[in-house]
C-alpha cells in the first residue's frame, strides 16, 4: 500500500542521513519513478526532502527536521489512524495495521482517549448496500495477490454479457463510483486493462510470480482518455421535473446551482447528462415521481422503456386470468 511505503520512506529518512533513490526503489520493491513520485507527496505533507547531489548524494530529510506536533498535529494523527482502520475493515490488511498502531505509538498517552474518541466521529464504509459476500473474500485474495506479485485467473464476463477465463498480472485494486476495480495485466489481451470486481467469479492465485511492469492505472486512463479512437460521452441538455414527493431525495442526487423548486413545490433540474444506460436507468429508478421535460428524444427513449415493462406485466395478468 502505498501510505504503508511512504511512511517508511519518512522514517527510513529520518533515521539516516542520505538514501539514494535507487536504494529505496529496490527496498520497496517499486521503480524510482515511483519513489519520486512518494518524495512528492511527502513534500506536500509537509515534511521537507531535499536532494543531495553527487556520487556520494542522496535524499534526505533536512537537517534538525523532526516527525512531531509541527508537522503533525494530534487531530492529523487521529484522522490518518481513523481513514486506515475504517479502510481496513474492507481489505483486512495487515501491513494497514500495522501503520496504525506505528502513528498510535507517536501519540502521548494523556491523548490516546481524545484519539479514539474523534476515530468515533468518522466512519468510512466502501462496501455497497448490496455488496455480496463473495465479493470481500474476493477483495482480499486479490489484494494477497498484488502484495504477493502472484498471477490470478478468473472468469469474466463483459458489459455484452460475453464470458471467458483470463489470466492477469494483479497491480491495483480501485474503488470508483460505488464499486470496486481492478487494473492489471491481462495476458490474455497482451495489454493493460480494468476489470470490474462484480463481473468476476471463481478467482484463483496460480503458483507463479511475476515482475510488476512499468505503467499506473493513473496513467492509463489519462492514455485511453487521449487515444485517438477513445470515445468521450454524447453530453446533452437535459430539463427533469421531479414531484414534490422526492424532494429529499433530489437534493442528495443533485447540486443547488441546477435545481429550482416551483410555486407548487414541483422541482426542475437542468443539467448537461452523458448520454449512456446509465443515465436511462437512473431516470427510471425515480418511477412516477419523474418526468422528462427535454429532450425529446430522451424522453421517447423514456416512454419505450416504460412500454416494454408495461407489456411484461400486462401479460402476466392475462395469464393469471382464468
Amino acid at each position: 500500500m502505498r501510505i504503508d511505503r511512504m511512511l517508511g520512506i519518512v522514517v527510513l529518512l529520518l533515521n539516516r542521513n542520505k538514501v539514494s533513490a535507487k536504494e529505496l526503489s529496490r527496498r520497496f520493491e517499486v521503480s524510482v519513478r515511483t519513489i519520486y513520485r512518494d518524495i512528492e507527496a511527502i513534500n506536500l505533507a509537509g515534511i521537507p526532502i531535499i536532494s543531495f547531489p553527487g556520487s556520494k548524494g542522496g535524499l534526505g530529510i533536512m537537517e534538525n527536521y523532526r516527525l512531531n506536533g509541527q508537522v503533525l498535529s494530534i487531530d492529523d494523527m487521529s484522522s490518518i489512524i481513523s481513514t486506515l482502520k475504517n479502510v481496513n475493515k474492507t481489505l483486512g490488511n495487515t501491513d494497514l495495521e500495522t501503520v496504525s498502531e506505528k502513528i498510535l505509538n507517536l501519540i502521548p498517552k494523556d491523548k490516546i482517549d481524545y484519539v479514539n474518541k474523534q476515530a468515533e466521529e468518522l466512519c468510512i464504509d466502501l462496501i455497497p448496500w448490496t455488496f455480496k459476500e463473495k465479493n470481500k473474500d474476493y477483495l482480499k485474495l486479490i489484494q494477497f495477490a498484488i502484495s504477493e506479485k502472484m498471477i490470478i485467473r478468473f472468469f469474466y464476463r463483459n458489459n455484452r454479457g460475453e464470458g471467458m477465463h483470463r489470466t492477469v498480472e494483479p497491480m491495483t485494486l480501485v474503488f470508483k463510483g460505488y464499486a470496486w476495480y481492478l487494473f492489471g495485466f491481462c495476458r490474455d489481451r497482451k495489454d493493460f486493462r480494468i476489470f470490474k470486481l462484480s463481473r468476476m467469479n471463481i478467482i484463483e492465485i496460480m503458483p507463479e510470480k511475476f515482475e510488476r511492469r512499468k505503467g499506473s492505472y493513473q496513467e492509463f486512463m489519462e492514455s485511453s482518455m487521449k487515444a485517438p479512437n477513445a470515445k468521450s460521452p454524447n453530453m446533452i441538455d437535459t430539463v427533469l421535473k421531479f414531484s414534490p414527493q422526492i424532494r429529499l431525495k433530489v437534493d442528495e442526487y443533485f447540486e443547488e446551482s441546477i435545481v429550482r423548486v416551483l410555486d407548487d413545490g414541483s422541482i426542475i433540474v437542468a443539467m448537461k447528462i452523458p448520454e449512456d444506460e446509465w443515465v436511462f436507468s437512473t431516470i427510471l429508478s425515480f418511477g412516477e415521481f419523474v418526468e422528462v421535460i427535454k429532450p425529446d428524444f430522451l424522453k421517447k427513449i423514456i416512454q419505450e422503456r416504460i412500454k416494454k415493462m408495461n407489456s411484461i406485466y400486462n401479460a402476466d395478468i392475462l395469464l393469471s386470468q382464468p
